[in-house]
């Protein structure tokens, strides 16, 4: 059965940083879109960044220009870099992989931005 396990998510202040990163297991990623979403109390699950199996970055539009997507397929391993947080950015962070007939979420890392 695959496995998506996210990391790196943590209590940093406003302006900080941080790297999450998710590891997928007994798959191979290189032929997943991948994306990183969250979710806030009281708010619908949303976006936040896409990387195809090409490549090809997509941003929802309150991070674009401070978080980067990035991929390695080598270490079957995804990362989400999160410069310059928000409060607004608080929330649980979930690990996406998804192909036209499959799809897979990890359970989720919180996110925590104080001011």
């Amino acid at each position: 059965q695959v496995q998506v396990v996210e990391s790196g998510g943590g209590l940093v202040q406003a302006g900080g940083s941080l790297r999450l990163s998710c590891v997928a297991s007994r798959t191979i990623i290189r032929s997943y879109t991948m994306g990183w979403y969250r979710q806030a109390p009281g708010n619908q699950r949303e976006l936040v960044a896409l990387i195809t199996s090409g490549g090809t970055t997509n941003y929802g539009d309150s991070v674009k220009g401070r978080f980067t997507i990035s991929r390695d397929n080598a270490k079957n391993t995804m990362y989400l870099q999160m410069n310059s947080l928000k409060p607004e950015d608080t929330a649980v962070y979930y690990c996406n992989l998804q192909q036209v007939i499959r799809e897979y979420w990890g359970r989720g890392t919180q996110v925590t931005v104080s001011s």
